[in-house]
């Protein structure tokens, strides 16, 4: 147990928890009876990092009581930027292990199962079993275990979201489970190559590519598996993909699953909403795909 859990336990014995106190202020925009189906919702997250921290957190605040949450990773300086949990103090510290501690910070009843090891195609089924909802929070570059993780909520019947940040913006997508596959919306398969499959994906996520108009991408280095990011990005990203947690979990509000795809970039003031009928697979689609594997990969031989 780490000292910020005890501190938040003494807090609580010296002040009773009350739940319905603590989320009252969510009422209004949720109903009594939807904040109680938040209250026994359990959402698996895997990563912990830029986004997946702040993901518990926005989602632990909305008032969620069950989590499981796995990244292998310790937090470093190089974090700082953007991840929720990146601290002077949290150096060295498992990530999935601190931000449970931020999820009992805020809820000293919520039940948080940390996996502080790989997803991998052995635990994948474990870890998602039981799930209401699996929210992708896994490294931009591991776009392997991300494909496992959406493939195998899809065979277990869990709705999924993916909102990765895009320069200062996000870009979100929803994927039902009898709705378009992950694979099938970016047109990923087994026999393609790492650098094809980290286009295919970044293509998809952002089709309409508002950061080109103000992002370095020479700062984008897949052998290195660095990018630009920032806190900001991440901060909206939360904010999205908790919004549509709500809209699953609770059975209310519009939903728009793949091929829906959703991106909103503040530098640029665009936003768009469209359905992309055919994924990745569209001709237009392709040839950005085509355009940028010859680009990274003169870059990468030069």
């Amino acid at each position: 147990m780490t000292d910020r859990f005890a501190v938040a336990q003494l807090a609580t014995a010296r002040a009773p928890w009350d739940y319905h106190e603590a989320f009252s202020r969510n009422l209004g925009l949720i109903a009594p009876d939807a904040q109680e189906l938040l209250r026994y919702a359990c959402v698996a997250i895997a990563g912990a990092g830029g986004v997946g921290g702040v993901h518990a957190a926005t989602l632990a605040r909305l008032g969620v009581g069950r989590f499981r949450i796995a990244d292998p990773d310790r937090f470093e300086l190089a974090n700082f930027n953007r991840q929720y949990g990146a601290t002077v103090e949290t150096i060295g510290q498992n990530k999935a292990e601190v931000i449970a501690d931020v999820v009992r910070s805020i809820n000293p009843e919520a039940e948080v199962v940390t996996w502080d090891r790989s997803v991998d195609q052995h635990n994948a089924a474990a870890f998602l079993r039981g799930a209401d909802l699996f929210v992708d929070g896994v490294d931009f570059y591991a776009v392997r275990v991300r494909r496992l993780l959406f493939a195998e909520a899809r065979r277990q019947g869990i709705w999924a979201i993916t909102a990765g940040p895009v320069g200062f913006g996000v870009a979100w997508l929803v994927f039902a489970p009898g709705g378009m596959s992950f694979d099938e919306y970016f047109d990923l398969n087994d026999d393609q190559d790492e650098l094809t499959q980290l286009i295919a994906f970044g293509v998809g996520l952002a089709p309409r590519p508002f950061h080109l108009q103000y992002m370095d991408l020479t700062r984008l280095d897949p052998e290195a598996r660095t990018a630009p990011s920032c806190a900001a990005a991440c901060q909206l990203c939360a904010g999205v993909a908790a919004v549509e947690a709500v809209k699953i979990l609770t059975g209310r509000g519009p939903l728009w699953p793949a091929p829906w795809h959703q991106q909103f970039d503040p530098w640029t003031g665009g936003y768009v909403r469209r359905r992309l009928r055919w994924g990745n697979r569209g001709p237009v689609q392709r040839l950005k795909r085509l355009w940028l594997l010859k680009r990274f990969r003169r870059q990468l031989s030069s």
